[in-house]
C-alpha cells in the first residue's frame, strides 16, 4: 500500500536544518527528479492542509525555463477546488522505493482543448526520503548493535537491549522473557542508539507495536519509531544504512 502521509519533517529532525541529508536543492537535480516522475507516469498525491484533502495526478508537462510545472487535472474531483482556494499542496510520490516530497505554490487550474492542467511553480527544493519497509536494515551482530534506555516501570534501572533492525524513521529492539512488559504507545527518552564504532546518537522512541519472535527465541519484538532525533543523527544514520546495504550486495555477489 502507497504511503501518502507528509513525512514528520520537523518532529523526526528537530529542525528543518536537520534536514539536509535528504533535501536536494540543486535545480538540475530538482528537474531530473521531475523528468522521472513525468516520464514514468508516477502517480503524485496532491495532499490539502486538512485530512483527506488529496487529489491523485501525473505530471502533464514541465517547463524549466519558465520555472513552471503542470499536473493533469480531474475537475470532476471535489478535492480539487479545495486545493485551488488554498493555492497550495503538498506532493508526494514514491518512485522506485524511496519518497519525494515537495511543495507545489502557486496552483491554478488552466482549461485546455483536450486536458485540464493544474499548473504551479518548479520547487526551489524537494526532499527525498528512504521508504522504511524497503530499507529496514539488520546491523551486524559482531559490531553488537545496542540501545541504552531506562525502563518506564523501573526508572532506577538501566536496559541495554539488542537491536534487531533500523531504518530510517525506526528501530526494533529485543525484549527478553524476564523484562517487565512495554505497552504500545509509550515514550522513551533519551534512549541511546549504539549500532557501531561511527554510528551512536542519542533519540526519543515511540513503542508502536509488540511482536512474538518464536517459542526459542524467549523475548519480543518491539517496534519502534523515531522522535525528535537531531540532523546530524539522522545523517549519520543515513550513512549506516547506505554502508550496510552496500556491505549486504556485496555479500550476494561473492
Amino acid at each position: 500500500m502507497i504511503e501518502t502521509n507528509r513525512a514528520p519533517l520537523d518532529t523526526l529532525a528537530g529542525s528543518r536544518a536537520g534536514l539536509d541529508a535528504f533535501r536536494v536543492a540543486s535545480s538540475r537535480e530538482i528537474v531530473a527528479m521531475l523528468r522521472g516522475l513525468s516520464n514514468g507516469s508516477v502517480p503524485v498525491e496532491l495532499l490539502g492542509a486538512h485530512q483527506g484533502q488529496v487529489c491523485t495526478t501525473t505530471i502533464w508537462c514541465l517547463d524549466p525555463g519558465r520555472g513552471m510545472l503542470g499536473f493533469r487535472a480531474d475537475t470532476s474531483d471535489r478535492q480539487l477546488q479545495s486545493l485551488l482556494d488554498r493555492g497550495a499542496a503538498l506532493a508526494v510520490a514514491h518512485p522506485n522505493n524511496v519518497k519525494v516530497q515537495f511543495e507545489a505554490m502557486n496552483l491554478v487550474l488552466v482549461r485546455g482543448d483536450n486536458v485540464d492542467v493544474l499548473s504551479c511553480n518548479v520547487p526551489s527544493e524537494m526532499f527525498r526520503f528512504q521508504r522504511r519497509h524497503a530499507y529496514r536494515v539488520r546491523p551486524p551482530m559482531r559490531s553488537a548493535p545496542s540501545a541504552r534506555l531506562f525502563h518506564p516501570a523501573r526508572v532506577d534501572t538501566e536496559l541495554m537491549l539488542r537491536v534487531i533492525d533500523v531504518s530510517i524513521d525506526g528501530c526494533a529492539l529485543f525484549l527478553p522473557d524476564d523484562v517487565p512488559a512495554l505497552l504500545p504507545g509509550v515514550l522513551l527518552d533519551r534512549v541511546e542508539i549504539d549500532l557501531d564504532a561511527d554510528t551512536r546518537f542519542q533519540a526519543s522512541l515511540r513503542l508502536r507495536h509488540v511482536t512474538a519472535i518464536n517459542a526459542e527465541a524467549r523475548g519480543v519484538r518491539l517496534g519502534f519509531a523515531f522522535e525528535r532525533v537531531g540532523g546530524d543523527a539522522l545523517r549519520s544514520l543515513q550513512r549506516f544504512i547506505d554502508q550496510t546495504q552496500k556491505r549486504g550486495r556485496l555479500l550476494a555477489l561473492a
